[in-house]
């Protein structure tokens, strides 16, 4: 009797416990990677951060996206969060190039990959930087001005934040077009934080140079923006050459308006895509190839750095570069002046 009591009360446990095994929360197998945004002001960044997450769900990994307003210590606590919660790679859009040097380490010494999505984190020796030829953004821009008969001339040149070192490397390569083509730069602002109203008050307090100068270089079509507002306010717009990055929507209804020569197009489709999908290949352990493949010294390490082709958009080649691919709506390009619509 009491062999069978023992029996019966030893069944009742295993059941017991298989039952508890099989209501237990099944593990998460799916890629988890952070993705830390500077910020959601420039226009661009929202396109960024859709088409990487789609392409990463696609691909079965599962994103967790911060946004750090423009705030490096909250970019830092958001890496922090990220090592916490045992990501397999965080993805960095960084506020500043020369902070982020001990997160990253951070990071990869707890094993997870980590991206510098867009702009370099200098000193840092990241898995991978992902970006444009940033440099060759800067030289598009500055043969923009010599095409349109700029040379022997004078430009200022409004540049974006010094903490992104992707103003460094456009201003490079915008810089050498410049000297190649004796055009003289009267002088550089930079807008910090990347606040385009500082650009636009640039153009108010100095017109005493704008007035001088033939062509305005914008470190993007965001600053370009308030620089033409006041350039229109002032009786300038259309007078002084503009140019800027990012294609936004407002710079290429500038463009076709006549108030911005060209915009520097950067595929974000492409660079979201082909980031997602690297950085899911560094997760599973798989070597990075193709032909945009080579390095980039961050200041002490060389990295593996995916470098792609920006493309000049002007108003001769608007309808193939942006409305055939769908970057833009022809109907919204053209929304104030139809009567340059295309068929």
């Amino acid at each position: 009797m009491v062999l069978a009591l023992v029996l019966l009360m030893m069944t009742g446990c295993e059941k017991q416990e298989i039952g508890k095994n099989v209501t237990e929360e099944p593990k998460n197998d799916k890629i988890q990677i952070g993705m830390s945004f500077d910020s959601f002001v420039i226009e661009r960044w929202q396109r960024d951060r859709d088409i990487f997450v789609s392409m990463a769900k696609e691909m079965g990994a599962e994103v967790n996206v911060q946004n750090a307003n423009g705030d490096i210590e909250e970019q830092k606590k958001q890496i922090d969060y990220f090592i916490s919660k045992g990501m397999d790679a965080i993805v960095i859009i960084c506020i500043d190039s020369d902070s982020l040097a001990d997160s990253v380490k951070k990071a990869r010494d707890e094993g997870i990959k980590v991206i510098a999505y867009d702009r370099l984190i200098h000193d840092a020796n990241v898995d991978l930087y992902v970006s444009f030829d940033n440099y060759e953004v800067g030289t598009l821009m500055g043969e923009a001005f010599i095409d349109n008969g700029l040379s022997d001339g004078k430009v200022v040149m409004l540049g974006g934040a010094t903490a992104d070192d992707n103003v460094k490397q456009v201003e490079d390569g915008f810089t050498k077009v410049m000297e190649d083509n004796n055009v003289e730069i009267l002088d550089t602002m930079h807008a910090e934080g990347w606040r385009a109203e500082l650009a636009g008050d640039y153009v108010y307090d100095h017109l005493d140079i704008i007035e001088q100068t033939d062509g305005i270089m914008c470190g993007n079509d965001n600053l370009a923006s308030q620089v033409v507002r006041a350039l229109a306010e002032n009786r300038l717009a259309g007078e002084k050459l503009v140019v800027g990055q990012d294609a936004d929507l407002e710079a290429c209804q500038r463009i076709v308006e006549g108030t911005q020569i060209m915009t520097v197009y950067k595929p974000v489709e492409r660079l979201a895509t082909r980031a997602a999908e690297c950085t899911i290949a560094l997760v599973k352990g798989e070597a990075i190839t193709g032909d945009d493949v080579s390095s980039f010294n961050d200041g002490t390490y060389d990295v593996p750095y995916v470098k792609l082709d920006p493309i000049a958009v002007t108003e001769a080649n608007m309808n193939e570069v942006i409305i055939n691919s769908g970057f833009h709506l022809k109907e919204d390009v053209y929304l104030n002046v139809p009567s340059k619509m295309p068929n």
